[in-house]
């Protein structure tokens, strides 16, 4: 059964009425293609890769991405190792962002968007950053560059935003990181549009990877020995979302806002209604459109257990709008975590990409 077959079907799944019925987008945690074509059937705008899903792939189908990298180095003789990485990165994205296309174009490049992420090696090197980006944008029309929400992530962010290059801010956890990434592409593209260039159709997001901050308030929680509500942490990612929803409804800032890292319903269900992009592995979508949740807003409703996770002072330092600085982003433990997770999966690449070249004469 061809996935057009059952996309009618697929439209009247809880997240295709999530789509339909309220402000709410999906998109799609891969930019693997079976599991993009799925999302699409039910309305899913857009997809994603980091360095992780781009191993992830590769693993899922290694013979194809091995014999790649071999072809695209006989093609390429002079290739670095990363050279030969980035070129299997860009053709992964490709390959995915076509199926986009009509969403980009109807939506004026407000949605259809597919993220590609910067080197995570260079978190602290923003020209560096912003001359990948432009390498990026040119791969196809609705391409959006990731960057991390470090010092250099957010003067970099403004750079690109200034230069006519969509951007979603990523390694974000905290209102505060998202009101300075989203303050950041806000005055790149007020330059832009100054010296009389278009911006209309651009379509940035500010994401908030609210998974990883509800993991590494558990990491606290257990490394101080505290007792906690046990219902209390599944809100906590839920209730910086919602803050920072709160703030953009007071700014009115032009990136629209992405919930990220999903580990449960609630970073589903708690964000309905809200004008915010929600990405979710293939996996999650499949299990939410089983449900039986209830599609109806609930963007707009209180959360719960917040005294609770106010005896944490990381939860503190994430909801406030104020409970970081700018100085403290690269230390802080969710963003050094996710920096040392993507560096890592990066690396793997590049062994990917090595083992490929030199196989093992041995096996």
């Amino acid at each position: 059964m061809s996935i057009n077959s059952v996309s009618t079907t697929l439209t009247d799944t809880p997240l295709g009425r999530t789509i339909a019925e309220t402000a709410t987008d999906i998109w799609n945690d891969s930019c693997a293609l079976d599991e993009l074509e799925y999302a699409v059937a039910f309305g899913a705008v857009g997809a994603t890769a980091n360095p992780t899903i781009v191993v992830d792939n590769w693993k899922a189908d290694p013979d194809r991405w091995a014999g790649r990298v071999r072809e695209l180095a006989d093609a390429e003789p002079t290739f670095s190792e990363r050279e030969l990485a980035w070129g299997i990165v860009a053709e992964m994205s490709v390959r995915a962002a076509p199926l986009l296309l009509p969403a980009f174009e109807a939506s004026g490049g407000r949605a259809g968007r597919l993220s590609v992420q910067t080197d995570p090696t260079l978190y602290r090197d923003a020209p560096a950053m912003v001359t990948q980006a432009f390498g990026f944008s040119g791969l196809a029309p609705n391409i959006i560059v990731k960057f991390p929400t470090t010092v250099a992530g957010v003067a970099a962010m403004e750079e690109a935003s200034y230069q006519g290059i969509s951007v979603n801010a990523t390694v974000s956890f905290s209102v505060a990181q998202a009101l300075a990434a989203a303050e950041a592409v806000q005055r790149g593209i007020s330059r832009r549009e100054a010296d009389g260039h278009d911006t209309s159709d651009m379509g940035p997001v500010i994401t908030i990877m609210m998974g990883r901050t509800e993991d590494w308030l558990r990491v606290v929680a257990e490394r101080e020995g505290l007792i906690l509500d046990p219902a209390a942490l599944a809100w906590s990612g839920v209730a910086v979302f919602k803050r920072a929803y709160g703030e953009w409804q007071h700014h009115g800032f032009r990136a629209r806002l992405l919930g990220a890292a999903i580990r449960h319903q609630l970073h589903w269900s708690e964000l309905i209604g809200g004008d915010v992009v929600i990405t979710m592995p293939s996996s999650w979508q499949k299990r939410f459109n089983a449900s039986s949740v209830e599609v109806r807003s609930r963007i707009g409703d209180p959360v719960p257990y917040l005294d609770e996770l106010g005896r944490l002072p990381d939860f503190v330092r994430a909801y406030e709008p104020d409970g970081l600085s700018l100085a403290e982003f690269d230390t802080w433990g969710p963003t050094v975590r996710t920096l040392r997770a993507f560096i890592a999966s990066y690396h793997e690449l590049l062994h990917m990409v090595s083992d490929a070249m030199l196989p093992n004469p041995d096996s």
